[in-house]
């Protein structure tokens, strides 16, 4: 088989499992024209109709779902031989693409990348700092790193890698001008800043010591998409911020912010590694969420050991 053939045959798969011609050329490193142009030239040297386009959707057409099958099990034997040789080294090698969220990527992600990045000289890394939840498999990521996020898409593993206390705390300014909560209820008459991304919304989980756990979502005028914009907005005075510790230590340390509800427990929120569900997990992506959950261990009992099959 031609080199031109294997390589229409990869951009009909990525496609499929991306759903749009757009996620899955950018998958692959193809424009949505040049995937176009593949998926074309394959249907005519095979003859047949394989997807079924509109403006807003793709599907499978009989024959397509036929030539999907087969082509995924070639496809499942070839990852099979690759990693089978890979994990007999267990030498990480190629590119690995990173989306991570941006305070916590580059403040303790970024030091494990740089080591892990001197330790495997035949690694490259891409990342992405957002703090938006991606398509992880539209969008081409071998990996995501996400706080509070799960995730039920079957294509995807998800494995606790670290925890963080969150902390509920507001600047002198916001406490002069509105006095400081000493209840749950008083905190929810508050302005509370509040994490939003697309449908999600963010809710507080507290409790008084010894009590029920209660969910408070206070006032809130004011929701963003990153955590460090929550940090500066509640530095700016501009309401009651619960965030996770790493982010505000050195704003409490310095007096920027003031802990609140010292009566009230905040939860535990888990740091997510997430990556798509593959029979054998590539050295690459295995040996940097190892590192991960080895470095955090200490401060995180809720890390769990990564399976090369979840």
């Amino acid at each position: 088989m031609k080199r031109t053939q294997m390589d229409e045959i990869f951009t009909f798969m990525s496609v499929v499992e991306a759903g749009s011609f757009v996620g899955g050329g950018r998958a692959i490193g193809l424009t949505r024209s040049a995937a176009g142009k593949a998926l074309t030239r394959l249907e005519s040297r095979l003859g047949v109709r394989l997807l079924n386009r509109t403006t807003r959707h793709l599907s499978l057409t009989d024959d397509g779902r036929v030539f999907h099958a087969h082509c995924k099990q070639v496809l499942a034997a070839l990852d099979d031989a690759e990693a089978s040789v890979g994990q007999r080294t267990g030498k990480p090698r190629g590119v690995l693409r990173l989306t991570l969220p941006g305070a916590f990527g580059r403040l303790l992600v970024l030091p494990l990348l740089r080591d892990y990045l001197r330790t495997w000289p035949e690694v490259q890394a891409e990342v992405s700092f957002s703090d938006r939840v991606a398509d992880i498999i539209e969008e081409g990521y071998d990996l995501a790193v996400r706080i509070n996020v799960t995730s039920s898409d079957t294509r995807l593993v998800s494995r606790v890698v670290a925890q963080h206390r969150v902390v509920i705390c507001a600047a002198p300014s916001y406490l002069d001008a509105r006095g400081e909560p000493a209840t749950l209820e008083e905190l929810a008459t508050h302005e509370c800043l509040l994490f939003s991304s697309g449908a999600r919304r963010q809710r507080w989980r507290l409790r008084e010591k010894g009590g029920a756990w209660v969910m408070v979502e206070g006032k809130s005028r004011l929701r963003l998409d990153s955590g460090e914009a929550i940090r500066d907005a509640a530095v700016a005075g501009l309401g009651i911020a619960y965030l996770p510790d790493f982010l505000v230590d050195e704003d409490l340390a310095s007096g920027r912010l003031e802990a609140l509800l010292p009566s009230c427990e905040t939860e535990f929120v888990p740091i997510m590694a997430l990556y798509p569900n593959k029979r054998h997990l590539p050295a690459k992506v295995r040996r940097f969420i190892d590192l991960m959950a080895k470095q955090w261990s200490a401060k995180s009992p809720l890390a769990q050991p990564v399976d090369s099959r979840p």
